[in-house]
């Protein structure tokens, strides 16, 4: 009639089917008998006893009034009272601001951190301890010392997580701004509405955080507004994308159309647009043409081995997959995955893996045959004068090729690759103002088909500006870069 408690069973799957076993072939069981289970998410983990369950998940709180309540929550009376001094429960407060907002951040992407970190309820705990340990040692005379409270903060405490450099600095202006003697002043908030409240208990403070907004805006956390866009369109294709995955797979019954036929028909068009593979002998003499060691020209091999083998990967599962449909082969899981995912409209596992990221299948597929264009053009008519950079599948080799080229060119001046640099200078050209090459005394490429996320392009005057509203992406003229 107990409770048992099985920890982290991910660890331990095998026993797992033994346990359901056990469970569902005892003959008398008590009524008040409790099998407890936690877990990672593992996709071995056995399908019936899951099924067979109560879940739960804990989550981190979303926005700011859920984290600020969960933290105060674990709040204790005591904890607000450990320190005399008038400083410590503001610093409490903007602490756990401070908690809420890093956590949040997260849920931006790379608007938020360039990196997504663990940040947990132990950075919280250390920098609680730490502030309140500061104020103990404090001279009544010389006050708190802001400098090193927002170095524990920005640089040691949740700045020990962190690795990326731009991140540190945001970590660091968080600190700045919201840690000084100007947060005891009535004129003081973090954002609009947002302030640090003057309680007692830990039951004003919640009374506080109670009327808070549900929904917060980015602006709370510093960031532009389009963020939300962002967040709520990776929300919304998240959602989509499980309801999706958890469609039946089965034949429809139907009069329409079944999954088979769709996707056989799909697979008929794209075999007829799918190029041609690349013939190895013409590669080679092409590149001989052009000058096979020159390092681009090197460097546009690698591409055209690296579409080759995305082009072959296509056509044998295509051809395969058709076949399967027919029964005249058996439908493998990768060929099953493959059927899955085009009738869905999103892109083989397979695939996925040997090239790029895009949204559909659709435009995977469109940017397959315009990426081949930009190789096989190339190839056959010599080198452009301009470059579709989003199109290679290393472009940081390219740019690479580029300066060792740069760098051969001016041997006679000493020139060496190590204290070479890439300079980027965005014209006032789209790319249909290209026509030719740029100017030899500089020499570099002209490259197009990068984007801002979150800023905007003054073409006039050649200047970041401010994202217009609700503009997700914006696209940059020709980008001439030189060594």
């Amino acid at each position: 009639g107990g409770w048992l408690l099985l920890q982290n069973c991910h660890l331990g799957l095998e026993f797992l089917s033994e346990l359901m076993d056990t469970i569902t072939t005892r003959e008398s069981l008590s009524e008040d008998f409790r099998t407890w289970i936690t877990t990672e998410a593992h996709p071995e983990f056995p399908i019936n006893l899951l099924q067979s369950s109560i879940k739960f998940t804990n989550d981190p709180p979303q926005g700011v009034k859920a984290g600020l309540k969960r933290t105060y929550s674990a709040v204790t009376q005591d904890l607000l009272e450990v320190s005399k001094m008038p400083q410590w429960k503001p610093l409490l407060y903007a602490v756990a601001f401070l908690h809420t907002t890093v956590q949040e951040r997260r849920k931006f992407g790379p608007l938020g951190w360039n990196i997504p970190y663990e940040f947990n309820q132990a950075d919280f705990t250390a920098s609680v301890q730490f502030v309140q340990n500061h104020l103990n040692d404090v001279d009544i005379k010389h006050g708190v010392n802001w400098s090193c409270v927002r170095y524990m903060l920005g640089e040691v405490q949740y700045g020990g997580r962190v690795t990326d450099d731009l991140d540190k600095a945001l970590l660091n202006t968080y600190a700045r701004v919201w840690f000084g003697e100007h947060m005891f002043s009535e004129k003081f908030c973090f954002y609009k509405d947002y302030v640090i409240p003057k309680g007692k208990t830990v039951e004003d403070y919640l009374q506080y955080i109670e009327q808070l907004p549900v929904i917060d805006t980015p602006q709370v956390f510093g960031l532009h507004p389009n963020a939300d866009i962002t967040y709520q369109t990776n929300l919304a294709n998240a959602t989509l994308s499980t309801i999706v995955s958890i469609q039946p797979k089965d034949s429809s019954g139907g009069g329409g159309e079944t999954r088979e036929a769709v996707v056989q028909r799909l697979a008929d068009e794209m075999l007829e647009k799918l190029p041609p593979d690349y013939n190895p002998h013409e590669v080679k003499a092409q590149l001989q043409k052009m000058g096979a060691i020159q390092p681009i020209n090197i460097f546009l091999r690698q591409e055209i081995d690296r579409m080759q083998h995305v082009i072959s990967r296509v056509r044998t599962m295509l051809t395969d997959l058709k076949l399967a449909i027919d029964g005249t082969i058996i439908m493998s899981e990768e060929l099953q995955d493959a059927l899955d995912n085009m009738y869905d409209a999103r892109i083989p596992k397979l695939w996925f893996r040997i090239s790029w990221e895009s949204t559909t299948l659709g435009f995977w597929f469109t940017e397959l045959l315009e990426r081949n264009q930009q190789f096989s053009s190339w190839l056959q008519h010599g080198r452009p004068n301009q470059f579709w950079l989003t199109g290679f599948f290393n472009p940081q080799g390219f740019l690479t090729a580029m300066r060792q080229e740069t760098t051969r060119m001016n041997l006679a001046k000493g020139w060496a690759l190590d204290s070479v640099v890439l300079h980027n200078e965005v014209t006032k050209m789209m790319k249909e103002d290209v026509v030719g090459p740029p100017p030899a005394d500089i020499g570099g490429v002209y490259i197009y088909g990068l984007y801002l996320e979150g800023a905007g392009w003054d073409r006039r005057n050649s200047k970041l500006v401010e994202s217009p509203p609700k503009v997700l992406f914006t696209s940059l003229p020709v980008v001439h870069v030189y060594a």
